[in-house]
C-alpha cells in the first residue's frame, strides 16, 4: 500500500440502523454532532437509514422502501400497463 494515503485520525465510532436499531462500533474519520453511551463508554454516533442488517441483499427479505410517495406515483401512472400484462 502506498503511504501517506490512509487518514490518521480514526477513532472508535458507533453507527446505528435506524431502521431496526442495529448499532455497531468501528473505526471511522466520520464527523458527527451526536454521541451514544455504550457500556458506560461514550462514542460519536453516526445514523445509517439501511445496514447489512435490514438491507435485502443480506436479510433475504424483500422490503419496499417507499420515499415520498413514488411508488404510488409510479403505480397510478403505469396502471393501465400492469393490468394488460396480467
Amino acid at each position: 500500500m502506498k503511504k501517506g494515503i490512509h487518514p490518521e485520525n480514526f477513532r472508535l465510532v458507533a453507527f446505528r440502523d435506524m431502521s431496526n436499531g442495529h448499532v455497531f462500533i468501528t473505526r471511522s474519520t466520520a464527523n458527527t454532532k451526536d454521541t451514544v453511551e455504550i457500556d458506560g463508554v461514550e462514542y460519536p454516533l453516526v445514523k445509517l437509514e439501511i445496514s447489512n442488517t435490514s438491507h435485502p441483499f443480506y436479510t433475504g427479505k424483500v422490503k419496499l422502501v417507499d420515499t415520498a410517495g413514488r411508488v404510488d406515483k409510479f403505480m397510478n401512472k403505469y396502471k393501465k400497463h400492469l393490468e394488460n400484462r396480467k
